[in-house]
């Protein structure tokens, strides 16, 4: 029988609220997970093990009570530690916030409490979350579960690999360039990155961007809309905050596959994708795209999609960073400080010209999306690679024009504003986990997020489940 940190979080809820398990039981089976398996992957910065003890105890009391229960009642979760929490550290990867402990927790922690949920720990993070390979100069590298000489990509890394790992059932995570969604193909879980403004965020300087969104990291789809349920909300801090009820995706119906139009595509019409990923989707989509009741070809016009991107990429790290780098250069790493001078290059024909590109791109998508339910393509370009290297620098022999070139299968659909999962998907030749990316239409989170449910249920019945990796 799986221990009870590796039981689903959905289930684990019912158990608790039926008295069945005890949230004490749940907490000490992940402390014991967290002590015996992150000292070889170092997902966790952080742990709140005593104050998570009391609020277990205290959520077990109200079971035996009959108080009415949040929907995360009693379910331990992990932090990303780009997210302020009460009483517990809080570095964001970098050296100037090495001894941060916040005095409050920031909103998508604070609705996550108030559901019921238990923070353990905080999950590692590059600086910043500036890049794609989880490291920095204050906690070291996370590794990859499936392989510890490799990545688990980033900036998500320690919340995808804890999931894996079974420390926590749920996790928070951010999302810009794929930084939920590559993580989590890399490690075998669930991200979602969801539409601008379903989940409000009070702590974003530049705060009309769409490009940055948090989101839920979880084992299964189910899961993932059960901590989505929570997050979503309206708050007037957020001017694109949307307001929607979460209640509908606790109830989350997966439709028939055969009922839904899909359109595959390698590479979205732009993106640099290794022949490895290629090979490797190209046998997934052979086999999960006659369940589909009607396929059509990719057709959005993706030109300009890298310049525009990185343009407005760089204004948000000028809002962001500008400061710091300008008041403490020595103590800020390389990414953050290159962003930031790259941001200071451009003028205004640069932001006027990557903001039109956007608004086109979007259009011709949501356009697409109107005639087709998902689109389907790998998460991320490159397959994972040694932790050592900060980025992929080529792919099949050609140069790469940026450091984060390589996830452009991610950027793509952030730039369109568009609700995105990323999906396990069974294992490359490789045995490592690999990841489906499922897009929908913008606004049609609940649609994409049951879509791609269906999908995980085919592929659990028809030999592309989820890999999990072997621990100790």
């Amino acid at each position: 029988m799986a221990e009870l940190c590796d039981r689903e979080a959905v289930e684990l809820r019912r158990l608790i609220g039926a008295g069945e398990i005890s949230p004490v039981e749940l907490v000490e089976s992940c402390i014991a997970r967290i002590e015996s398996a992150d000292p070889a992957v170092n997902a966790i910065t952080a742990t709140a093990y005593d104050r998570a003890r009391a609020e277990a105890q205290r959520a077990e009391a109200a079971v035996r009570r009959g108080d009415a229960l949040g929907p995360l009642h009693g379910l331990p979760i992990g932090v990303k530690d780009l997210s302020e929490t009460e009483g517990l550290l809080t570095a964001y990867g970098s050296p100037l916030f090495a001894d941060n402990v916040p005095a409050a927790d920031e909103l998508v922690v604070a609705v996550l409490r108030q559901a019921g949920a238990i923070v353990l720990a905080k999950t590692n993070t590059p600086e910043f979350g500036a890049g794609a390979n989880t490291r920095n100069e204050v906690f070291g590298p996370t590794r990859n579960p499936f392989d510890h000489e490799l990545t688990c990509a980033g900036s998500s890394g320690g919340s995808a690999v804890a999931l894996a790992c079974g420390m926590v059932p749920l996790a928070t995570g951010s999302d810009l360039a794929g930084s939920l969604r590559t993580p989590a193909s890399y490690c075998g879980i669930v991200g979602f990155r969801p539409t601008p403004g379903l989940i409000p965020t009070e702590t974003r300087g530049h705060g009309w961007s769409p490009l940055s969104v948090d989101g839920p990291m979880a084992r299964t789809v189910a899961d993932a809309a059960l901590m989505l349920s929570v997050m979503v909300g309206d708050d007037p801090r957020d001017p694109l905050s949307l307001g929607v009820d979460g209640a509908p995706f606790r109830s989350l119906e997966a439709p028939e596959l055969s009922g839904l139009s899909a359109a595959f595509t390698e590479d979205l019409g732009f993106a640099p994708v290794d022949s490895r990923v290629r090979t490797t989707f190209r046998a997934a989509a052979q086999a999960l795209e006659p369940a589909f009741g009607r396929r059509a070809d990719f057709a959005v016009d993706m030109r300009g999609v890298d310049q525009a991107f990185a343009t407005l990429r760089a204004v948000g790290f000028v809002a962001g960073h500008r400061e710091k780098v300008e008041a403490t250069p020595d103590k800020v790493g390389p990414n953050v400080s290159a962003n930031v001078a790259a941001g200071l290059k451009l003028g205004l024909a640069d932001v006027a010209s990557a903001l039109t590109v956007q608004t086109r791109v979007l259009r011709d998508f949501d356009a697409f999306l109107a005639g087709v339910d998902v689109v389907i393509c790998p998460v991320a370009g490159h397959p994972p690679f040694p932790w050592k290297d900060w980025y992929p620098a080529t792919i099949d022999g050609a140069e790469l024009s940026s450091y984060f070139h390589w996830l452009a299968l991610a950027y793509g659909p952030t730039l369109a504003g568009l609700p995105s999962v990323a999906l396990p998907f069974g294992r490359d030749a490789a045995g490592l986990p690999f990841g489906l990316q499922i897009i929908g239409r913008r606004r049609g989170d609940r649609a994409v997020l049951a879509a791609a449910r269906a999908i995980e249920t085919w592929a659990g019945r028809n030999g592309f489940g989820r890999a999990v990796p072997k621990l100790g």
